[in-house]
């Protein structure tokens, strides 16, 4: 069984939208594209750098796999992975045949969530899924996630995508990494780890 990994850069209030650039998503009239920006530090670089270097395929939504289409293919320097791993885009409309499906090399469309658990169940590396705020939130609502790598942001945006917009079943995770950046952002890595657990405070 293949682990899907997410991993999301976040505000304080779990905007993740955007993050990268002014015109990297402006729907729903965003208007604060590229927000982590001025948030960047050495730490922070160092700890992407390290998971764009590990190897792993990929798992898109279709709005994130067509922005990265048409910009990954001619800068696979700073990620080769990306290139060479295979991309599998989750779109009830994108077909085998769509141009920007088959021009980008390694990329497979998946159908529904049959296709991902059946992904999911097959062997081969770890899973990512970058950006993809709805695609998320569908492995969320059908405990397909086994880690969660966050970078929360000491920001509030109010409006935008966010990482648990539509709600997610009860789970528990634990805390497997964490640092805090010069800048204040917040990196950790939670492992899923069973069921939510109740009680009474004191007793």
């Amino acid at each position: 069984m293949r682990r899907i990994v997410v991993l999301s850069m976040i505000t304080l209030d779990g905007v993740m939208q955007a993050p990268g650039g002014p015109k990297e998503d402006k729907s729903g009239g965003f208007k604060y594209g590229g927000w982590t920006a001025p948030l960047g530090d050495e730490a922070g670089d160092k700890a992407v750098q390290e998971e764009l270097s590990q190897p792993a395929d990929y798992l898109l939504g279709r709005k994130t796999f067509k922005i990265w289409a048409g910009y990954w293919p001619e800068h696979g320097d700073f990620w080769p992975g990306i290139n060479e791993g295979t991309k599998y885009v989750f779109s009830k409309k994108m077909k085998k045949s769509d141009p920007i499906l088959t021009g980008w090399k390694n990329s497979i469309v998946l159908k529904n969530v049959a296709d991902i658990k059946k992904l999911k169940n097959s062997k081969g590396t770890d899973i990512q899924v970058w950006g993809s705020s709805k695609l998320i939130q569908l492995l969320l609502k059908n405990d397909l996630v086994d880690e969660l790598r966050l970078k929360i942001y000491p920001l509030t945006l109010g409006k935008g995508k966010k990482l648990f917009d539509n709600g997610a079943i009860p789970a528990a995770f634990t805390l497997t990494e964490s640092t805090v950046t010069s800048t204040g952002v917040i990196i950790a890595n939670y492992k899923r780890a069973g069921k939510v657990k109740t009680g009474t405070v004191g007793e």
